[in-house]
């Protein structure tokens, strides 16, 4: 890579490392930059998988505070979260290449979605708390499936897994709602940690690229547990969505 491709690679992994504190779809900052280099789609997507992992780490240490209760919470829904990683990851390395840029575009652009609408689900979910005074400590029968699948798709490619977690952590569990983030935080961290360590022994990792996004994303993991928060939304979205349709017009005409 030349410098320029290296700062390019930086800049996105504190970019992804910020968005995924804050919201959790920092893959689709970085994923189309690898694209736009030229590395092929699933090398872009372990390398970024992995790379991201350090991010994780310093988002959930960012927001440690928010955490303190929760272990058995964690551990109920972390379970969750590692056996569909798992699912995941072995879902990616299995399937030929063809099918993950078939069914790639298909999935950033559900993400793309549910970047857009976050607003609205973000709304809804605090009516329904505030009417729901009820809704079980751990989310009921129904979360942890829906937890196991959101690690499936994490596992797989992991877009917007995050706005998917807030989302169902809104829903299913009545607490702060950034007690939740924290929870997503960590879950998201779970599956993208276990699927870096598969990839790690079996896939074709660009280590340049994850070296660069690890350490970018480190920075941009504390960001966002800080000042990150301060962002107008409406901007980070808007950013969000143009380097997803980037993205989905990148995979359809390689």
């Amino acid at each position: 890579m030349t410098l320029l491709d290296q700062l390019a690679v930086f800049g996105a992994g504190i970019a992804a490392g910020c968005i995924n504190t804050i919201v959790g779809s920092g893959t689709l900052i970085t994923f189309p930059v690898l694209l736009a280099l030229g590395y092929p789609p699933v090398t872009a997507n372990v390398s970024n998988t992995v790379g991201l992992v350090p991010g994780g780490v310093s988002g959930v240490l960012g927001y440690r505070r928010e955490l303190a209760g929760q272990r058995a919470r964690l551990v109920r829904l972390g379970s969750a979260s590692l056996i569909g990683g798992t699912i995941g990851a072995i879902l990616l390395l299995t399937l030929p290449a063809d099918a993950f840029q078939a069914i790639v575009p298909v999935l950033i652009i559900a993400a793309l979605v549910l970047v857009v609408i976050q607003p609205r689900l973000s709304r809804w979910v605090r009516r329904r708390r505030e009417t729901d005074g009820a809704a079980p400590e751990h989310g009921g029968p129904w979360l942890w499936p829906a937890v196991l699948a959101t690690g499936i798709y994490g596992g797989y490619f992991g877009a917007a897994q995050g706005v998917l977690l807030i989302g169902l952590l809104g829903v299913f569990v009545h607490d702060e709602l950034q007690r939740l983030n924290a929870v997503k935080n960590l879950l998201a961290l779970l599956v993208n940690a276990l699927s870096a360590l598969i990839f790690i022994a079996v896939a074709d990792v660009a280590w340049q690229v994850v070296a660069l996004i690890a350490v970018g994303s480190i920075i941009g993991g504390q960001l966002g547990a800080t000042v990150g928060r301060r962002l107008p939304p409406t901007a980070l979205r808007g950013v969000i969505v143009v380097v997803g349709i980037i993205a989905v017009v990148r995979l359809l005409t390689t």
